[in-house]
């Protein structure tokens, strides 16, 4: 089979994913959009300001032009790493839990799963719109997720010095593994589909999300990103609801 053939056999198995799996597909497009504007800004913003910085540094100021600004601005390449590692990650994660859902006795795996990130995002909407909810304690899930963010961030730090082509995907590829609750949640979404391809197409399309308001950041800063995710964070409450029906919604017919 020469490369044609199998790119259009690809094509054709990811458009059936696409049909079959839509609505699974679409509620991790929104919760990236959503998460990305209220969340990822904060956290991944600096990575991306960081980025814009090293890259424009090295550009002449004589060669320098809106064009090369936008380039630089854009970081591509680290948008394009991390949704490679989301889209591994995705499809491990379900592919591991389409197997174990196959044992007997398991088969509700992909219903608590599916469960499981409806009461995640429930539990977002309920806590943007009543800020003033004490948070659950996390019994030491934030000492581990500063250990493995520090181990992360201090092997990608080499890469930020030119952080362009090869070097900027491999930035982003780096980063994608620092953990957070959003990308948890979206990981519990994408494994309950129980196939590699879904769970990979799916951890795309949250990546995809989540690229707007880094772009925003990235093209004028901080306060781009402030103004995008005070504009999103109106409404971030009512999708995150709308997500987690569907969601709910899924798992109610894979019980019925």
């Amino acid at each position: 089979m020469d490369a044609l053939s199998l790119l259009d056999a690809g094509l054709n198995q990811c458009a059936v994913v696409i049909d079959r799996d839509g609505g699974l597909l679409l509620a991790l497009l929104t919760a990236g959009l959503v998460g990305g504007t209220t969340h990822c800004t904060g956290m991944c913003g600096p990575f991306v300001l960081a980025q814009v910085s090293a890259r424009l540094e090295r550009v002449p100021l004589s060669a320098m032009s809106e064009f090369r600004r936008l380039t630089g601005a854009a970081v591509l390449p680290y948008h394009a790493g991390r949704a490679t590692t989301y889209a591994l990650i995705g499809a491990l994660s379900a592919s591991v839990a389409g197997h174990v859902g196959a044992l007997p006795g398991l088969r509700w795996l992909s219903v608590a799963l599916l469960a499981l990130a409806a009461l995640f995002f429930l539990g977002y909407a309920v806590r943007n719109v009543l800020s003033w909810l004490p948070r659950i304690p996390s019994l030491g899930g934030n000492r581990l997720q500063r250990w493995w963010s520090d181990r992360v961030s201090g092997l990608a730090r080499p890469l930020f010095g030119n952080p362009t082509g090869w070097r900027g995907y491999g930035l982003g590829v780096a980063l994608g593994f620092i953990p957070c609750g959003m990308l948890y949640g979206a990981i519990a979404v994408a494994a309950a589909s129980g196939s590699a391809l879904t769970g990979a197409l799916g951890m795309a399309a949250f990546a995809l999300g989540t690229v707007p308001s880094l772009l925003a950041v990235g093209l004028a800063g901080h306060i781009a990103g402030r103004t995008w995710r005070t504009a999103v964070a109106r409404v971030a409450p009512a999708i995150m609801l709308v997500n987690a029906g569907v969601l709910g919604w899924m798992a109610w017919k894979l019980v019925a």
